[in-house]
């Protein structure tokens, strides 16, 4: 998802070899403010879990990315908020659950309208993209940004209501 810049998209899917850290500036939208993202990309893979929960420390935002073509990848979004629940017990942590390879209409399994069920359930925004095709690609981050500004701007009003 975060490689791909849309020229040179690649058909056969590498791994992700381990955990990736990838760093993103995003414009905020509807404000002139910016935030910088640090990304844990993660394969997904139960052999990543202990290597990602170590990093999970004080998460802010959450990105939960699954394929729409593969009811296994949307099943295993519960399983990892769960592990980021049970790491950071009482802190609401925002977050946007996506859905990947809308480009694949005749193979869809994953219907929006359960993932989007899903996602309100846990409190979660949604939106759904291509990567292929370049579809929606930013709105995961425009979303996850609009949601660390917010937080920022009530710690910033904390701060300042204790001063």
């Amino acid at each position: 998802m975060f490689r791909s810049d849309g020229a040179h998209f690649q058909k056969n899917y590498t791994l992700t070899v381990g955990i990736e850290l990838l760093v993103k500036a995003v414009s905020v939208p509807e404000t002139s403010d910016s935030v910088e993202f640090f990304i844990f990309d993660s394969a997904g893979k139960d052999l990543f879990s202990e290597m990602l929960e170590k990093l999970w420390e004080q998460p802010n935002v959450l990105c939960l990315v699954y394929d729409v073509t593969n009811e296994q990848s949307f099943d295993n979004c519960n399983k990892w908020l769960e592990k980021l629940r049970a790491q950071a017990v009482g802190v609401h942590i925002p977050g946007v659950l996506v859905g990947n390879k809308t480009d694949l209409t005749d193979r869809r399994v994953v219907e929006q309208k359960q993932a989007q069920g899903w996602a309100e359930k846990h409190g979660l925004e949604y939106c759904e993209m291509s990567v292929k095709e370049m579809k929606n690609f930013e709105a995961p981050f425009h979303i996850l940004a609009k949601l660390f500004h917010q937080l920022y701007k009530e710690k910033v009003e904390t701060f300042h209501s204790l001063a």
